[in-house]
């Protein structure tokens, strides 16, 4: 069996949401996507810059409904990733200006991120991948990733 082409990338995620207006007000109007299309109260696709949307949220089956409970199976979370630290930390400052509470915020030798949840209760990680020449190897050059707490500070230190 041959592995994947390397070329492969994974595309837009579609969400399963309670209200179209309430996710945009989060995914526009905190995160800072743009809105490219809107199907009424049914649909809207989302995007970061010109492409045609990296985020699908519709209520086709679940137009008022409630967060899955936990103990399911389902999305874990959807990871959003930013070019520098510095649009981490913009992502951070966001956030805290409009009250919305993180999950957890973790170094993982290869990246950092902030984990928190959308309106609906779908897991958000925000991140940044650190540079490769920078990413935890052992003895063998064997990748060696970890969590470990983020230190905030220092990633809203990036804005000064």
């Amino acid at each position: 069996m041959s592995n994947i082409n390397k070329k492969v990338t994974i595309g837009h995620v579609h969400l399963k949401v309670a209200n179209i207006d309430r996710s945009l007000d989060f995914y526009c109007g905190v995160l800072g996507f743009e809105l490219k299309q809107r199907l009424g109260d049914q649909a809207a696709f989302i995007a970061a810059g010109d492409y045609h949307h990296h985020i699908g949220l519709n209520t086709w089956e679940s137009s008022g409904g409630m967060p899955p409970p936990l103990g399911t199976t389902g999305l874990y979370h959807l990871a959003i990733l930013y070019p520098e630290r510095k649009e981490l930390a913009d992502a951070l400052m966001r956030l805290q200006k409009n009250n919305i509470p993180l999950v957890g915020a973790s170094d993982h030798g290869v990246s950092e991120a902030l984990y928190l949840d959308d309106p609906d209760k779908n897991g958000v990680e925000l991140y940044w991948d650190k540079p490769k020449e920078l990413w935890p190897y052992d003895n063998n050059r064997e990748l060696q990733m970890y969590t470990r707490v983020l230190d905030l500070k220092s990633l809203i230190a990036e804005l000064n």
